[in-house]
């Protein structure tokens, strides 16, 4: 199950007012439910009872990996620092728990840089979540004004990554 996929179900539970959703697609298995916390199931898929914490359980259903192997917070991760004045702009935020990277590869050049120009649905760096690299794309046209997350850092969801003026 793709994470596109657990945005759309996250928005329906959210929008709809039902109490909890859940979704079986052959070995994967997904519950969204209002409150509550990330449990194991009898299935080894994660279990997913608030909205953020589908987003955890996300890489856990696509690798369809085994129980307790879902990757979880680094302790004493610091939250995203809040922007310095006069560097405010729209927030790119992670929708995935992982590891920030600003290059495809150790030795390539970063996708972004502090003032350059970037367009929507390019690709600004890469997430990655259960050995898997994800390509996280700008969601608006500008500039670049701030990068809030440090090469090889974890990143939450819902943090910002980068700022765009």
């Amino acid at each position: 199950m793709d994470l596109r996929k657990l945005k759309k179900l996250i928005d329906l539970v959210q929008e709809s007012g039902i109490g909890e959703l859940e979704i079986t697609e052959g070995e994967e298995r997904v519950r969204i439910a209002r409150g509550g916390a990330v449990t194991d199931t009898p299935l080894g898929a994660a279990t997913a009872t608030t909205p953020a914490a589908v987003a955890a359980a996300a890489g856990a259903a696509v690798a369809a990996t085994p129980a307790g192997a879902a990757p979880a917070a680094a302790p004493g991760a610091a939250p995203a620092a809040a922007p310095a004045p006069g560097t405010e702009g729209h927030a790119v935020k992670s929708p995935m728990v992982g590891t920030f990277y600003r290059a495809p590869a150790p030795d390539a050049k970063p996708f972004v840089e502090v003032g350059g120009a970037v367009k929507e649905g390019q690709i600004i760096c890469v997430i990655e979540a259960m050995k898997l690299m994800n390509e996280i794309e700008a969601d608006a046209s500008g500039t670049i004004k701030a990068i809030l997350v440090e090469n090889g850092q974890p990143v939450e969801y819902g943090q910002a990554l980068f700022l765009i003026g």
